[in-house]
């Protein structure tokens, strides 16, 4: 009988192995697939990191695919800290993005600075709150973080579509629905040829990094996460720190929606998430909930998706082969980190005639 035992260390040179390992059976098992559909698997991997990093202007779109994943991560760990569940990153980051939108079609004309700055401030003020309601919920009356978080998404997803079919509508589209341009104004500058968006990634990481390793609040985050029993006889108020956490996990997220509206889009949609919430939870547990790790992560996701999208332009394969090609991979990847918090055991004739017995 196979049994799954929870290990009580492992050595980084071990995690690693385990890491290479999956790695490997990916590709394995991903170039299999690749000579079903009669392709040179060397020239399709080699392919795919071109795309990604084989010119400025792919390393300059790997960046910017990263730059949300890095921050919604960032945002997400937080929450993860504390074992609340926030898979409201998607909710979040759509508000944000609401909060930025609402601010530049109301003063377009305004000096872009403080533009800039009070769309940011507006998208931190949405993106926290909507995290901090279903942290209310959770600190008041024991409501499942996972579901409310969740549901959230559907309200801000359902509300966004509102606004672009109704009042925010832009009349010039000739009956398409879409909410208007922003202006010029408020437009995230470039900096090496890249919205700033990836200084404030940087900005935010360093923040966090140090937020949750050298500060009270952080020490008191992981105190919760690990026994909020512990936490009361420490006399760390949990509600109180819960709540704020929550409000800034958001508030995180929700500068990503400034970021994709003001920098990418240049508008709101409900397409502007481009499902980066969600990816971001992955990126936080893969890089094990560590700052500085998501910034590699975050770029290494962004080279799959860039890099898959750049093998199905040049071999002609469909879009649901380039996703496959993708899902493989995070799922080996993903089963590494598995093996990595567990082992398994193989029970001898003696515990299995016990318990027979």
């Amino acid at each position: 009988m196979i049994r799954f035992a929870k290990r009580a260390d492992i050595s980084n040179k071990k995690s690693m192995q385990i890491r290479i390992t999956a790695i490997a059976l990916a590709l394995l098992v991903v170039s299999i697939f690749l000579i079903i559909l009669k392709l040179n698997p060397v020239m399709v991997y080699s392919t795919m990191i071109q795309g990604a990093f084989g010119s400025s202007y792919n390393i300059r779109q790997t960046i910017i695919d990263a730059i949300p994943l890095l921050i919604a991560a960032l945002g997400v760990s937080i929450a993860f800290k504390m074992k609340f569940w926030n898979i409201g990153g998607e909710g979040q980051i759509m508000m944000g993005a609401f909060g930025a939108a609402l601010i530049a079609l109301r003063f377009p004309n305004m000096a872009q600075p403080i533009l800039l700055i009070l769309m940011l401030i507006s998208a931190l003020i949405f993106g926290g709150i909507w995290a901090f309601i279903p942290s209310f919920f959770r600190v008041n009356w024991k409501t499942n973080e996972t579901i409310t978080t969740l549901m959230m998404n559907y309200i801000a997803l359902k509300f966004v579509t509102y606004l672009q079919y109704g009042p925010w509508k832009d009349k010039s589209a000739l009956g398409f629905p879409k909410i208007p341009n922003f202006s010029d104004n408020a437009t995230l500058p470039e900096v090496f040829g890249i919205h700033i968006g990836w200084i404030i990634a940087i900005i935010i990481t360093i923040l966090v990094y140090m937020y949750l390793n050298y500060t009270k609040k952080g020490y008191e985050i992981s105190v919760i996460g690990e026994s909020e029993n512990t936490a009361l006889y420490s006399g760390i108020n949990i509600k109180k720190t819960a709540l704020g956490a929550l409000f800034l996990s958001g508030a995180i997220c929700g500068v990503v929606g400034f970021i994709q509206t003001s920098a990418v889009s240049h508008t709101l949609s409900v397409e502007i998430t481009g499902g980066a919430g969600n990816t971001a939870i992955i990126v936080a547990w893969l890089a094990n909930l560590n700052a500085i790790a998501m910034v590699i992560v975050s770029i290494l996701f962004a080279a799959l998706l860039t890099g898959a999208s750049y093998i199905q332009t040049a071999f002609g394969i469909p879009e649901s082969a380039a996703l496959i090609l993708q899902s493989t991979i995070l799922f080996f990847v993903l089963g590494s980190e598995f093996f990595i918090r567990f082992k398994v055991k193989f029970a001898s004739k003696e515990e299995k005639a016990e318990e027979v017995a």
